[in-house]
């Protein structure tokens, strides 16, 4: 297939929101495609759809053959406000054009503290906050369970069953499910323990009692003096979308309270407007001590953060956080656009009224 075949003007929002099917599918020239990826393509990077991707706007996806569908899976939770979302194509547009580069560590741009200072505003609680900008929500994990580590001065990390961080060596040994995530790719970061999730409809326990099922186990096999952190997604994910039990978070929050340990809520698949909140978290009404961000943040741009209390981000010395491409200008352009449209298009009441129907 020649490139002009899958080339295509900008999608946008002005695509019909149709569902249209042209061909079989695969059509032929997404059969070429597909037999390109095959011949050139680490045959570990699969694809759910089997189709190639020429143009997307709002809620669809239109393929080489001119099939149009309903993208329901939001490029895996990161169109939130929809594929190319007119203002955050312009303002890519206009920050590609002043610049795409410089790296945030040698020359500072005013775009990512802008983004910083969005994400201390809108995360949950009111305390002094700051925040750490990286390339994906994996990144995020890591840097977080750094940050933790460095604060405390402890190694050990509780996670849970069901669990999904990400696909590093450290966020595989966070991440409960073996295929496809981790089998065959150990050994594993150490100093990661895993704890019972609750699960109401299996285990039938409120949500104190499972969390002190989890208290118990951490206070026994590892010792809270030695816990670095807690990670958790306050609705699990690839785990199954588990909603824990009601006082389950609220529980653990008080532990951690009680013995110095860092509470860190990975909002990547969960975070900005998803859940009838900008956060999961504010639904048990928890604030954490530090919150991994992604996916949704920028609109398709690649970027994600740690935000958390001031205090704690602050522990790592000048040099220790950051990363060549971490806050890249260009997608911090599209993360300030994503949450204007968050908070001032009626994303989260749109989200809302979904629940309620």
């Amino acid at each position: 297939m020649s490139t002009a075949a899958i080339t295509t003007t900008v999608g946008g929002p002005a695509l019909p929101q149709e569902r249209r099917l042209v061909t079989a599918i695969p059509g032929p020239r997404s059969q070429e495609l597909l037999a390109r990826k095959a011949s050139a393509v680490a045959a570990g990077v699969g694809h759910t759809a089997p189709i190639a991707a020429v143009a997307a706007g709002g809620g669809v996806i239109v393929d080489a053959d001119d099939n149009s569908f309903i993208d329901l899976g939001s490029g895996i939770a990161v169109t939130t406000v929809g594929n190319a979302h007119p203002k955050i194509v312009e303002a890519v547009q206009a920050q590609v054009a002043q610049f795409t580069h410089t790296c945030f560590m040698v020359s500072p741009y005013e775009s990512y503290v802008a983004v910083a200072e969005a994400l201390n505003r809108i995360t949950p609680g009111d305390h002094a906050k700051k925040s750490a900008l990286f390339n994906s929500g994996a990144e995020a994990v890591e840097n977080a369970v750094k940050i933790a580590r460095k604060h405390t001065g402890r190694q050990a990390v509780v996670a849970f069953d069901h669990a999904y961080h990400g696909r590093t060596n450290l966020t595989m040994a966070l991440t409960a499910k073996a295929m496809p995530y981790k089998s065959g790719f150990g050994p594993f970061a150490s100093e990661v323990y895993r704890a019972p999730m609750s699960y109401p409809f299996h285990d039938h326990l409120s949500g104190p009692e499972a969390a002190q099922r989890a208290i118990a186990m951490i206070q026994k096999q590892i010792g809270a003096e030695n816990v670095a952190a807690v990670i958790i997604e306050p609705i699990q994910g690839e785990g199954g979308f588990i909603v824990p039990a009601d006082g389950f978070l609220e529980a653990l929050v008080d532990w951690c309270r009680e013995n110095g340990v860092v509470f860190i809520a990975d909002e990547v698949q969960t975070g900005f407007a998803r859940t009838g909140a900008m956060f999961a978290c504010e639904a048990s009404g928890i604030v954490p001590d530090l919150i991994t961000t992604a996916k949704g943040i920028a609109g398709g741009l690649p970027l994600a953060a740690v935000t958390g209390r001031a205090e704690i981000m602050d522990a790592s010395h000048a040099g220790g956080l950051g990363g060549t491409y971490g806050g890249n200008p260009v997608a911090c352009a599209a993360a300030l656009a994503a949450i204007d449209v968050f908070e001032n298009d009626g994303l989260i009441e749109r989200a809302q009224r979904s629940a309620r129907s």
